[in-house]
This record gives structure tokens, sequence and C-alpha cells, in this order.
């Protein structure tokens, strides 16, 4: 039942989310687990960070996507908190891997960026 949900959710993440493609893979990871969390505060009804530019700038980007999230998703609103952190969860482990860790691109840990 959840691989169903997760697959839904990452599937919506790599074809509408360009965040997770930056330049560098500490930037791509800070991408993935600041918009996540904000996005897990969000959907389980936590305010979420918004101090720095760089919390406001998760919270622009979770926003979003949790807007789009509850519109083609809407059993995500029926979901428990707990559900809800082990989905994200599912969807940030998976697009790491692909984004960061199976990255064939070179750039990603190059020592002169």
């Amino acid at each position: 039942m959840n691989s169903e949900k997760i697959d839904q959710l990452y599937n919506y993440v790599q074809e509408r989310c360009l965040w997770q493609f930056f330049s560098r893979s500490w930037d791509r990871q800070e991408n993935i687990d600041g918009i996540f969390k904000t996005a897990t505060d969000l959907l389980t009804g936590h305010p979420p960070a918004k101090e720095t530019p760089q919390d406001r700038l998760f919270y622009a980007d979770a926003k979003i996507m949790v807007q789009d999230f509850k519109q083609r998703f809407p059993w995500i609103e029926e979901a428990g908190p707990a559900q809800i952190r082990e989905l994200i969860e599912g969807v940030k482990v998976r697009l790491v891997e692909i984004a960061i860790t199976k990255s064939q691109n070179h750039e990603l840990n190059h020592t002169l960026y």
C-alpha cells in the first residue's frame, strides 16, 4: 500500500521539481532535506521554520509541492502524521539514491567547484 503511494509522490517530484537537480551533491542534499522537512511539517500541521532566507526558500518550494500533493493525491489528507512521515521519508530515500548516490554526473563531487 505505501509503496504505491511512495511511487506516486516520487513520480510527481521527478516530473515537476527542479530543485533536486542542483549542481553539487551537497546542494542537492540540502534542498531535498530542507524541502521534505518543510513539506512534512505542512502536511502534519506543524508550523514550518521561516526565520532565514533558506528556510523561506524551502517553504516556498514545499508549499507548492504540498498543494499539488493534496490536489493530485487526495488520500494524503486522510493519512495520519506517522504515515505521512513514512511516505515522505520513502520518497526522500529514493530521491537521494537516484539524484545523488547513483548519479553518474561526476561534477557533483568535483573538488574545484
